[in-house]
C-alpha cells in the first residue's frame, strides 16, 4: 500500500491490496500482540483458564466482525431501472449500526436513517443492499462525524441522486464507559446533498417524516 501510494488509516477499506491468506495471517499477528498486552497487564494468560484463549477471540472479533469493513470488499449491488421514473422522496430505516470509535475502540451503537430523491431516469438498488452497505461502512474503527460522510460519498456514487440525506444517530461509550461516565448522551450528525440540501421544504419532510 506504500508504494501504490494508498492510505489505509482506520475507517480505509484494504481490501483490494489483500493477497489469499492474508487476512488469516492478520489475524494470527494481532492475536500475538493481544496476548503480549494481556501479559503487559499482569494477567497470567498461561493460566488463568478464563484468559487462555482470549487473545484469539479478540483478534477474531476485530477482524472478522467489529472491523470487517475495513478487509471485505463492498457488497454486491443489485440494480433495477426506474421503470416508473419515480421521482419522490424515499426514506429507509431505522437501520441498526454497530461501529467503533477510534480514540478509545469503545462502541458506536445506534441507527442511520437514509433519505433518497431519485433521478427518473436513475437505477434503484434492492432495499437491503442500503442496510448491508451501510453496516460495511460502519464495520471499522472511525468517529461518527466522519462515517456520516463516507456513506453519504458511496450512496451517491452508487445512485447519483437528485437529493440525499443521511442521518445518524447514536450512543458513545467512550462516554459511557469512561471519562464522564453520561449514560444518556447521545450524537447526531446529518448530511445533507443536492436537492435535500436546497430545498428546506423538502428538508423538512425528510426529519418529519423520520421523527427528528
Amino acid at each position: 500500500m506504500l508504494a501504490a501510494g494508498q492510505r489505509f488509516h482506520a475507517n480505509d477499506n484494504i481490501s483490494a491490496f489483500l493477497e489469499p491468506g492474508e487476512r488469516e495471517a492478520i489475524c494470527k499477528e494481532v492475536e500475538h500482540h493481544v496476548r503480549k498486552t494481556l501479559c503487559a497487564l499482569v494477567i497470567d494468560v498461561d493460566h488463568d483458564h478464563n484468559s487462555q484463549d482470549t487473545a484469539r477471540r479478540i483478534a477474531s472479533m476485530y477482524i472478522n466482525e467489529l472491523f470487517s469493513g475495513r478487509y471485505e470488499a463492498p457488497p454486491a449491488m443489485t440494480r433495477f431501472p426506474n421503470a416508473n421514473a419515480l421521482g419522490e422522496l424515499q426514506i429507509i430505516g431505522p437501520i441498526a449500526v454497530r461501529s467503533t470509535c477510534s480514540h478509545h475502540l469503545c462502541p458506536i451503537i445506534g441507527q442511520v436513517w437514509i433519505g433518497l430523491l431519485p433521478q427518473p431516469d436513475s437505477t434503484l438498488i434492492g432495499l437491503s443492499k442500503y442496510a448491508r452497505l451501510t453496516r460495511w461502512i460502519m464495520r471499522r474503527p472511525q468517529i461518527q462525524e466522519e462515517a456520516v460522510v463516507h456513506l453519504a460519498d458511496e450512496l451517491e456514487q452508487q445512485l447519483n441522486p437528485t437529493g440525499l440525506a443521511v442521518l445518524m444517530r447514536a450512543q458513545h461509550y467512550c462516554m459511557h464507559w469512561r471519562g464522564v461516565r453520561d449514560e444518556n448522551a447521545m450524537m447526531t450528525n446529518t448530511v445533507m446533498r443536492g436537492a435535500l440540501f436546497e430545498d428546506a421544504t423538502l428538508r423538512h419532510e425528510f426529519l418529519t417524516l423520520i421523527g427528528s
